[in-house]
C-alpha cells in the first residue's frame, strides 16, 4: 500500500472513532454557542457545560447527545483523511518559503501546510457541517438529515450548504494549524527524549488539542451562528458582521462561549486521533 493510501486509511478510521467518542462535548457546545441571552433578555437556559449536558440528558435522553452523529462522520472522516493526505506535500512545497537553509522543517512550515491543507479540505465538505450544526441545535424529537437537507436548498437553494463557509475555513485554518503544525513539531522536539512511542504521541496530542481550543473558539463561535441560521431567519449578513454583532450585543466573552468543551473535547479528540492514526499508518504501510 502506497503513504498515500496509508495515510487515507489510518485518518479515516482515526477520524472515526474519535469524532464518536467525543461528539457529546460537540453537541453540548454548539448548545452554548447558539443560545444569545443578552440578545432576548433573558438568562440564559444553560450555565455551563455541566449544566447544558444534563439538561439535554434529562429532557431528550442520553442519545441527544449523539445527535448529528451521520453527518458529523462524513464531514470529519472526508475532512480529515483530505487533510492528513495533501498535509505533508504542502508543508514539503512551503520548503524554499519557510523552511531552513539545509532544507529543515521548521514550525512555521508546519502550522502554514496545517492550515492550508485544513483550509482547502473543509471547502468542499463544508454542506455536512451545516447539516450536522442544524442536528445538533434542534432540542425535541430529532428529524432526519434529509428533513434538513429539504428545508436547507427549499429555503437558499445551493448556496445554503456553504452557509458560515468563510469563518468555516478560517477557523479551520487556526485549528488544523495548531493540530497538526503543532502535533507535527511537538512530536519532533519530544521524539529524542521519550523516542517514538506512547509518551510521544500522547504528549504531542496534548499540545496539538490545547492550542487549537485556544486559537480557534472565536471563529468556530461566529461559524457555529452562521450555520444555525441557514434556512431559516439570517441574523446576521457575514462572517464580519457577525462576529461584530456578537462582540457589541454580548461582549467579548461571547467569543468564547462553549471553550470548556472545546477544550475537552479537542484534548480527547487529539489523543484519539493521533495515537490510533500513527499506528494504523504502521500497520497499513506494512501491508504489501
Amino acid at each position: 500500500m502506497s503513504d498515500y493510501a496509508a495515510r487515507a486509511v489510518a485518518s479515516g478510521l482515526g477520524a472515526a472513532v474519535a469524532e464518536t467518542v467525543t461528539l457529546p462535548t460537540d453537541c453540548v457546545k454548539v448548545r452554548l454557542q447558539v443560545q444569545q441571552s443578552v440578545v432576548q433578555g433573558s438568562a440564559p437556559k444553560y450555565s455551563g457545560f455541566v449544566d447544558c449536558m444534563l439538561q439535554t440528558v434529562r429532557q431528550e435522553g442520553v442519545t441527544a447527545l449523539w445527535k448529528g452523529l451521520v453527518p458529523a462522520l462524513m464531514r470529519q472522516v472526508s475532512y480529515t483523511s483530505l487533510s492528513l493526505v495533501i498535509y505533508e506535500p504542502i508543508r514539503d512545497y512551503y520548503g524554499p518559503l519557510l523552511g531552513t537553509a539545509d532544507g529543515g522543517l521548521t514550525y512555521a512550515q508546519r502550522l502554514a501546510a496545517g492550515g492550508t491543507a485544513g483550509g482547502l479540505a473543509i471547502a468542499v465538505f463544508n454542506p455536512a457541517e451545516v447539516v450536522k450544526t442544524q442536528c445538533q441545535t434542534r432540542v425535541g424529537p430529532s428529524i432526519g438529515m434529509g428533513t434538513i437537507i429539504a428545508n436547507i436548498w427549499a429555503k437558499d437553494g445551493l448556496s445554503g450548504f456553504w452557509a458560515g463557509v468563510r469563518p468555516n475555513v478560517a477557523r479551520t485554518f487556526l485549528v488544523n494549524a495548531a493540530e497538526l503544525g503543532t502535533y507535527d513539531e511537538a512530536k519532533s522536539q519530544l521524539r529524542p527524549i521519550l523516542g517514538d512511542g506512547l509518551l510521544t504521541h500522547v504528549g504531542a496530542s496534548g499540545c496539538a488539542g490545547f492550542t487549537s481550543a485556544c486559537v480557534s473558539t472565536p471563529a468556530d463561535v461566529v461559524k457555529t451562528r452562521l450555520m444555525n441560521s441557514a434556512g431559516g431567519e439570517k441574523q446576521y449578513n457575514g462572517m464580519c458582521h457577525a462576529g461584530y454583532r456578537i462582540l457589541l450585543d454580548e461582549g467579548p466573552g461571547a467569543l468564547y462561549k462553549g471553550f470548556l468543551p472545546i477544550c475537552v473535547r479537542k484534548l480527547i479528540w487529539c489523543g484519539v486521533f493521533f495515537v490510533m492514526y500513527e499506528r494504523l499508518r504502521v500497520a497499513a504501510n506494512s501491508i504489501s
